[in-house]
């Protein structure tokens, strides 16, 4: 009898390997979720245009040029 518990346990997952394979599946799924509204975050972010020199100055006053 004690044979026949032993054979069913080892051939399939216990209740623990079951919950653990959830939460990994889980953990990687908000991971995956996490790089990719950070990547397009990212990518939409709009950059400062610094090249052409025509925005203003600091204080707010439009850059004086000779």
């Amino acid at each position: 009898m004690s044979d026949k518990k032993s054979d069913k346990k080892s051939a399939g997952m216990t209740t623990g390997n079951k919950a653990a394979l959830g939460a990994a599946a889980i953990g990687s799924a908000a991971v995956a979720a996490a790089l990719l509204y950070a990547g397009r975050k990212l990518a939409t972010k709009k950059k400062p245009d610094t090249a052409t020199g025509t925005g203003t100055i600091p204080s707010g006053e439009p850059p004086q040029t000779d």
